[in-house]
């Protein structure tokens, strides 16, 4: 190519194309290495996500099955208002569940004493109030779509409120584990509550999305592609769980 006074210059694009394919070459041939030798900060990342996502979610369980199941079957003064703020919590931001819950773990807080700041337990509680709005509303909304028919039936049968309440659950089983796993998706890739009340602190409450957006920035492309592959995998167990579930309760 002709420049300048008949100077001969050499096209940059293929020498950026090839550039670009080796960084990206480079960054995934690191991310499987540190796969198989099973790096510490890797698996660290991989354990603490884990770990704070199941109890988060246990806890939610927990206290949002009986709330969302007397949401969605008794009727009493103020239902209405309290599935409205269940159903507005869904969208609440992550990153406003971790200043409100911050305020209340920070030494100067309420439960400051407790020493849960910048600790997995301080991300489980954080977590939990994610994962709750969303077991409350749509266990409450998968009672509300069961067959009145049901009811009937089983009065008529003359079963009791006990046997009633439990054959109403069995009959919802699938449709809970749905809600439970939709849930453990949400919080195990969330970033901003993670961040706040974790502070991502290395081999300690560090998780894979808070550890993804630390390492690129920092240059390591390769340990954010290894635990954007770990986060990739589990998002298609939990598509292909929700899948089976489907089908299951569909039959």
């Amino acid at each position: 190519m002709l420049g300048v006074e008949g100077k001969t210059f050499t096209p940059l694009v293929h020498a950026a194309d090839s550039g670009s394919m080796n960084y990206f070459s480079q960054g995934f041939a690191k991310a499987w290495e540190l796969l198989l030798h099973m790096d510490a900060a890797t698996v660290s990342a991989v354990q603490v996500t884990l770990g704070s996502t199941f109890c988060a979610l246990c806890v939610s369980l927990l206290l949002g099955l009986p709330f969302g199941f007397l949401l969605g079957y008794c009727q009493f003064p103020g239902k209405r208002f309290l599935r409205l703020i269940s159903d507005t919590l869904l969208a609440f931001p992550t990153v406003l569940i971790g200043l409100i819950v911050y305020a209340f773990i920070t030494r100067r807080g309420p439960l400051g004493e407790f020493g849960l700041l910048f600790t997995v337990p301080g991300m489980v509680i954080g977590q939990a109030l994610l994962a709750l709005p969303i077991i409350t509303s749509w266990v409450a909304q998968a009672v509300e779509n069961l067959d009145p028919r049901c009811r009937q039936t089983l009065l008529t049968l003359g079963a009791t409120k006990a046997q009633l309440v439990f054959l109403t659950i069995r009959e919802l089983r699938y449709a809970v584990a749905m809600v439970g796993v939709t849930a453990f998706g949400r919080v195990v890739t969330e970033v901003g509550i993670a961040t706040m009340l974790g502070g991502n602190i290395r081999y300690a409450t560090r998780t894979m999305t808070t550890a993804i957006a630390l390492e690129t920035s920092q240059g390591e492309f390769g340990q954010g592609i290894a635990l954007g592959l770990v986060l990739l995998l589990i998002a298609f167990i939990v598509n292909a769980l929700l899948v089976c579930l489907k089908r299951r309760g569909r039959v």
